[in-house]
C-alpha cells in the first residue's frame, strides 16, 4: 500500500437509474471533481441530491445491476476504478458493527480478511486496535457487546475500526447524522483529532451547513438532483474556525448558493 497522498479524479461522471415503469432517473449529471489529501472534503448538498452515489464511486462502490458510472469514469492515483478499491474504508450513519463480537472483535474484524491479514503483520494488528481504543476512549469497554453501548459509543467503535486499518481514503456517509447535538459535537471533535494524528483523505457526506465548516477544509456544493457542483469553498483555518467572522461569512455564502439550488439543508445550533 503506497503511503503517498491519495488523489481521486471523477472525470465527466453521470448516473442514470431505471426505473420500474420504464423511464430513467438521472441522479448525477455530468460532474467533474479532483480532490487530494492529506484533507477533509465535505459533500454538501440537499437530502437527496446524489451525495452519497457521488461518495460512492469514489470508492469503486457499485449500485447491484446498474452500469456506473453511466457515462464519464474515476481514477485514483491515475488509474481507473472501476471495483471496490482496496486503499479506500468506508463509514456509514449505521455503523454496522456485529452484535455477536466484542468491542476489541469488531474493531480487529477488518483484520480477518485476506487483503488486511496480507498487508499488516499480527503483532501491529493487536497494537493498532489497542491504541485505536485508547484514542476513542472504549479501552475499557473493550469486552463490552454492541447492545452495551450508546449511539455514539458504537460510531466510535465503527470510527476506530475503519482508522485501524490507516486508509489513504475514508469515506464517511453522514456517520453523526442520527446522533444527538451533544454526541454529534463530541463525534466532531474527535474525528478532528484522529485526522490530525492519521492523515489521510477525508471525504464527508453532509447536508449540514455548520458541520461542513466545522470539519472541512474544502466543501464542495451540490445542487439538488441530478448532482451538478453549485459551487467549491475552502475553508479559513483558525483556532475557532467555526465561529470565527471569516467562517461565519462563508457560511452565509454556503447558505445562499444552496437556497439557490431550491435545496433544504440543515444549520446546527
Amino acid at each position: 500500500m503506497s503511503s503517498a497522498p491519495a488523489v481521486i479524479e471523477l472525470d465527466a461522471i453521470a448516473q442514470d437509474f431505471p426505473q420500474p415503469d420504464g423511464s430513467i432517473v438521472r441522479v448525477v449529471d455530468p460532474l467533474t471533481l479532483r480532490l487530494e489529501g492529506p484533507s477533509i472534503v465535505m459533500l454538501l448538498g440537499p437530502s437527496g441530491c446524489g451525495k452519497s452515489t457521488v461518495m460512492r464511486m469514489m470508492g469503486g462502490v457499485r449500485p447491484f445491476g446498474v452500469a456506473s458510472p453511466t457515462s464519464g469514469g474515476v481514477r485514483i492515483d491515475g488509474v481507473p476504478c472501476t471495483g471496490h478499491h482496496d486503499d479506500a474504508v468506508m463509514v456509514f450513519q449505521r455503523y454496522a458493527n456485529r452484535p455477536d463480537l466484542t468491542v476489541r472483535q469488531n474493531v480487529s474484524l477488518p483484520f480477518t480478511l485476506a487483503l488486511w491479514k496480507a498487508r499488516v503483520p499480527p503483532e501491529e494488528r493487536t497494537r493498532r486496535v489497542d491504541e485505536m481504543l485508547e484514542a476513542v476512549g472504549l479501552a475499557d469497554k473493550a469486552d463490552l457487546r454492541p447492545a452495551q453501548l450508546s449511539g455514539g459509543q458504537n460510531q466510535r467503535v465503527a470510527l476506530a475500526r475503519a482508522l485501524a486499518l490507516r486508509p489513504r481514503i475514508l469515506l464517511m456517509d453522514e456517520p453523526f447524522g442520527a446522533l444527538d447535538a451533544q454526541t454529534r459535537d463530541g463525534m466532531q471533535s474527535l474525528l478532528v483529532k484522529l485526522i490530525a494524528d492519521n492523515p489521510c483523505l477525508v471525504v464527508f457526506v453532509t447536508h449540514d451547513v455548520s458541520e461542513a465548516i466545522r470539519l472541512g477544509d474544502r466543501v464542495i456544493v451540490l445542487s439538488t438532483g441530478p448532482a451538478r457542483v453549485a459551487d467549491d469553498f475552502t475553508v479559513p483555518r483558525g483556532p475557532d474556525r467555526a465561529r470565527s467572522p471569516d467562517a461565519l461569512a462563508l457560511e452565509q455564502r454556503i447558505l445562499n448558493k444552496l437556497h439557490g439550488t431550491g435545496g433544504q439543508v440543515r444549520v446546527s445550533l
